[in-house]
């Protein structure tokens, strides 16, 4: 009589957390008849694999027995079959091989068998695998190792590392065996949380951790964390070698890998984050290993589970858990090879800076800048290295991925610099502030590239509203220029006068400036750049209610246009909103915004998607519809706080807005009820969902129409009013965000809707028949109930 029996010992110490994931691991066993758990080392592979079989031992469903058979210990592949057999209660009798042995036991029984730690075996447990299943139709296998067996019929299950709570619970379940009193509580949760994220939050590694709780605090264990190879190194005495401590749980996937294999894992220690698969041929490549080996070397590491895959916009990233990455560094200064891929890591992120840099004004832009988003911890990691200059050779160790490159003492600012439109447009203000103004510091060096950073820390710090230490900056920048006959220095730095007046409320000055830095740079055959300063001039101009700011901005759409470029047309675009919200033209001004936002949300850049959200909320306060206002206020107080500066630093006229418009909107809703509705817009706390926030809204902002009867339809309206400003029809489909062929069908259709013969017949008409702006506006109002204090004619006391 068969008897179900098994070997699974008995665990001393409970599973903590993980429900998920063994119910998630016995479907799997109930499905498939053999299912590997792969991850890297310390996971949890094992004790899952255990804590899935006894659950089905306790069904009572396998009357074959459940067994466990563990490999870990096991030095010579041809063993294998032998322990199993041995595991497995079959006794080996003469000179009969072991496997057909071991499948004759099983051919009729309906087992379960745990392969545990397999990953230095693995050939062999291929081979024992196949002829086992092939032999026994109802035996079910569970493997756990490090890489896949690659089988036909594998089910693979990548066991993640434990959850934030988990991993919480987990440090409290083991560190009070240590010292009973502990507990996690307000002032010590942030270290607690700290210190799980920072060892990957494995379990291994966190038992390990907890073993040292008994002598130092939970503060104290996360600062010396650098060291974790010397600090965990008191595990449990009983554990199979390998789990005994860190150090010897990454000796043992070291081990296992190749040579190669060994230097790329050594010099992938230098990535921060996750990284492409182009960066880790720039990077690792160079003396023994050959950029064409890289990729099949990478795949290797990926499979035995030291490198980890992810995702993003479509492309595969890569990446190193901390503990494997803070092992394969040290690996890495121990071979004195270190210098060659951090001197390769900072040439390529700074080949990607410069290159994103010089094609800014054109198309890609929303692409480029979500790359450098991707890797902003490489770039900050790259700011740090200190690689003192290479010997003179004749030859080039490793591809030339940045040629020619700046001297290593000044490639970390020529860095900086080009990170110029990350940092602004990126929305990354303070890192950009402090890397610049320290490695200023440190390369005093009259060069092209500290000329270039002067203007550049100018500009971030001008965006962080510090105009005084903006215009000492500038001061040191123009010098620099003329000392070193850079023209190209000189206009930008005059470009940057014209926006630091924008902000100090001389508009006159900045007009002036503004216009000599777009003169400036198209003398310098600069076009593409000039368009920066356009925009800027448009939004000069229209602040200053002059009449010429549409056709400024028109033009600085129609350029960008042409040359590709988005992000500066969404800021010609806010300049437009803004002179139309400043004639009053409210239901023009939310058009115009609606395009911009529609523009930042593809960007998610903070400043721009603030800028627009901020005057559409003045547009809705004026409409009457101080909740939205209040909504779309709360979502840029929170982009403001977070770049480190608030609108009120862009200048009194700005400033008088934003203050008027809040003040409105309390007076019409009340101090609760408006912090109520800037809460719920705070929730919307990221540069995209603040633009989205503003899409959202912006439908019904402006109650009623300011457009009067007439036979033309909304679209052709408002063709109609861009054609009365003088502008050609691919000004107006740059700023309607349609083609010049659909525009030029819509002034088809009003010429022969009004029966005119020219463009000029339809300016004069919008002129002189139709309602101003100012009266239709009221008339809105009054139809839509708006309160008195919205319907006084002229100008209003609120925006």
């Amino acid at each position: 009589m068969e008897v179900a029996a098994g070997n699974l010992p008995a665990t001393l110490t409970p599973l903590v957390g993980r429900r998920r994931t063994v119910t998630e691991i016995r479907r799997l066993i109930a499905s498939s008849r053999l299912v590997t758990l792969v991850g890297t080392g310390g996971i949890g592979k094992s004790r899952l694999a255990r804590a899935a079989a006894a659950v089905t031992q306790s069904k009572g469903t396998l009357t074959g027995g459940v067994w466990l058979v563990d490999l870990a210990s096991v030095t010579d592949p041809e063993a294998v079959p032998g322990v199993t057999a041995a595991a497995l209660g079959v006794h080996h009798v003469g000179g009969k091989a072991t496997v057909p042995l071991i499948a004759a036991h099983l051919a009729d029984r309906e087992a379960l068998i745990v392969l545990d730690n397999c990953e230095h075996v693995v050939g062999t447990c291929v081979a024992l695998v196949d002829g086992l299943l092939s032999a026994a139709p109802r035996l079910r296998i569970v493997i756990t190792s490090r890489r896949t067996l690659r089988m036909v019929g594998e089910q693979v299950f990548h066991v993640p590392v434990l959850l934030p709570d988990e991993a919480t619970d987990l440090l409290v379940a083991r560190a009070v065996s240590v010292r009973p009193d502990f507990r996690v509580w307000q002032g010590n949760r942030d270290a607690v949380d700290r210190l799980c994220a920072a060892l990957d939050r494995l379990p291994l590694a966190i038992e390990l951790a907890a073993a040292r709780l008994q002598t130092l605090t939970v503060e104290q264990l996360a600062e010396r964390l650098k060291d974790r190879f010397d600090l965990l190194i008191r595990g449990n005495g009983a554990a199979r070698p390998p789990h005994r401590t860190l150090r010897a749980l990454i000796d043992w996937s070291y081990e296992l890998c190749s040579p190669a294999e060994r230097v790329l894992w050594n010099r992938m220690s230098v990535f921060a984050g996750d990284f492409s698969l182009d960066a880790a041929e720039a990077v690792c490549a160079g003396g023994s290993l050959a950029r064409p080996h890289v990729l099949n070397l990478l795949d290797s590491l990926v499979a035995q589970s030291v490198v980890a895959t992810t995702e993003r916009d479509g492309e595969l990233r890569y990446s190193l858990l901390q503990t494997v990455q803070a092992y394969g560094r040290r690996r890495l200064v121990e071979s004195g090879e270190e210098m060659l891929p951090l001197r390769q890591h900072r040439a390529y992120f700074l080949a990607l800076a410069r290159r994103t840099a010089e094609g800014w004004f054109g198309p890609g832009q929303a692409e480029a800048l979500r790359r450098l988003r991707t890797e902003h911890e490489n770039f900050l990691a790259a700011l740090t290295w200190d690689i003192p200059s290479p010997p003179q050779q004749s030859g080039r160790i490793g591809p030339s991925v940045s040629d020619p490159d700046p001297p290593d003492g000044q490639a970390a600012l020529a860095l900086a610099m080009e990170l110029r439109y990350h940092w602004c447009a990126g929305g990354a203000l303070a890192d950009g502030r402090r890397w610049l103004d320290r490695l200023l510091a440190a390369h005093p060096e009259p060069t092209l590239i500290r000329a270039k950073a002067v203007w550049s820390v100018a500009w971030v710090t001008l965006l962080q509203g510090d105009l005084a230490q903006a215009d000492r900056r500038l001061d040191e920048a123009e010098a620099l220029g003329r000392r070193l006959d850079d023209p190209l220095t000189q206009v930008q730095v005059m470009g940057l006068r014209g926006l630091a007046a924008i902000m100090g409320g001389r508009l006159e000055d900045a007009v002036e400036l503004l216009q000599g830095a777009v003169d400036g740079l198209r003398a310098l055959a600069e076009r593409p750049a000039a368009l920066f300063w356009l925009f800027q001039l448009a939004i000069a101009k229209s602040r200053l209610r002059d009449p010429g700011a549409a056709e400024v901005g028109g033009h600085a759409v129609a350029e960008a246009e042409s040359l590709g470029e988005r992000h500066s047309r969404s800021y010609a675009l806010w300049a437009l909103a803004f002179d139309a919200f400043a004639r009053e033209d409210f239901e023009q001004a939310a058009a115009l915004i609606h395009s911009g936002l529609q523009i930042q949300r593809t960007f998610n850049d903070p400043f721009g998607s603030a800028m627009h959200v901020n005057l559409l909320a003045w547009i809705a306060t004026a409409g009457g519809d101080h909740q939205k206002a209040a909504r779309l206020q709360g979502s840029t107080r929170v982009m403001w706080r977070r770049m480190g500066t608030t609108i009120f630093d862009f200048g009194p006229q700005l400033s008088d807005f934003q203050t008027r418009s809040e003040t409105a909107n309390v007076e019409a809703l009340g101090r609760a009820a408006f912090e109520e509705c800037v809460a719920a817009g705070s929730r919307y706390d990221t540069a995209r969902r603040c633009a989205e926030l503003g899409l959202e809204l912006h439908a019904g902002i402006v109650p009623g129409s300011v457009a009067v009867s007439s036979p033309l339809t909304p679209r052709e309206e408002q063709v109609a009013a861009w054609v009365a400003e003088g502008m050609g029809n691919r000004q107006i489909a740059s700023i309607l965000q349609l083609s010049p062929r659909t525009v030029e069908g819509h002034v088809k259709n009003i010429l022969g809707k009004l029966g005119f013969h020219s463009r000029a017949r339809i300016a004069a008409w919008w002129a002189a028949g139709r309602e101003s702006p100012e009266n239709a506006l009221q008339r809105g109002l009054r139809e839509a109930g708006a309160p008195a204090r919205y319907q006084a004619t002229g100008r209003r006391s609120t925006p």
